[in-house]
């Protein structure tokens, strides 16, 4: 009998929590707090309002940057993976997105548009915008044009073949796309929060670490991934199934 796929990955979860218990009781040290005592310390943080109130701070940047970047990311990506011309023109800054460091951004945007959460919006979203143009580049170029002559052939409407046609082909790059953009933007941010901040996740981290509270540390880290899992389960899974069922 087949065991369902979300029990597996529970059970998955539920062993990589024993092994760091195990390892925690085998090192015995301040620098590695048991499972139990993170729990507590994310209780108390969750009590006192304080981990709710950065936790809905960073959850709100990193909403914000991951629509702008794919809004534009997919535009940019469509259009280069469509026109030979404009993908020779583009690949040059496409080249120069993907290796210039998130750090050298953060900062020059922190320099040119000051401390604010426009400058950090803006430098987590110019980190993800290529990685995005790149991957639905890839899907662009893939696109079956027979079955856009078809649609041709059959007189559809632009926005018919576009919605019936063209991005039912793009909708797994696209959500590549998006689960890779999710679980690289909120790292950025919290890099950003960390820089130039003076609330969220990043923020929280900066002053624990100064005080070597590495169990606040860890509890702050993992109620954050625990919200990205939930993200990820509830909505960016069943939303990959309804659109890619056409391909079963």
């Amino acid at each position: 009998m087949t065991m369902p796929s979300w029990l597996v990955r529970t059970l998955s979860l539920l062993g990589l929590i024993c092994l760091w218990a195990l390892i925690a009781m085998w090192v015995d040290s301040t620098r590695l707090p048991p499972p139990q005592l993170v729990l507590a310390s994310a209780w108390q943080h969750s009590i006192s309002g304080e981990l709710p109130y950065h936790l809905s701070i960073t959850l709100g940047r990193v909403l914000i940057s991951f629509l702008v970047a794919m809004a534009l990311g997919t535009a940019i990506g469509i259009a280069m993976g469509r026109y030979r011309r404009l993908d020779i023109a583009l690949d040059g800054a496409l080249i120069l997105g993907l290796n210039i460091p998130a750090l050298v951004t953060i900062i020059l945007c922190y320099i040119w548009f000051g401390l604010t959460d426009v400058a950090a919006i803006t430098a987590v979203a110019i980190n993800k915008i290529p990685t995005v143009v790149v991957t639905v580049r890839e899907g662009a170029r893939a696109v079956d044009t027979k079955l856009l002559a078809v649609a041709h052939a059959y007189r559809l409407s632009p926005m018919t073949t576009l919605l019936k046609v063209y991005l039912p082909q793009l909708y797994p790059y696209l959500m590549a796309a998006a689960r890779g953009g999710l679980a690289l933007i909120w790292k950025i941010v919290l890099v950003v929060e960390l820089l130039g901040r003076s609330n969220g996740i990043g923020f929280q981290l900066h002053s624990y670490y100064q005080f070597f509270d590495i169990t606040s540390i860890l509890a702050y880290t993992l109620a954050f991934a625990g919200v990205i899992l939930l993200i990820e389960s509830l909505l960016m899974r069943p939303m990959e199934r309804r659109l890619t069922r056409w391909r079963e």
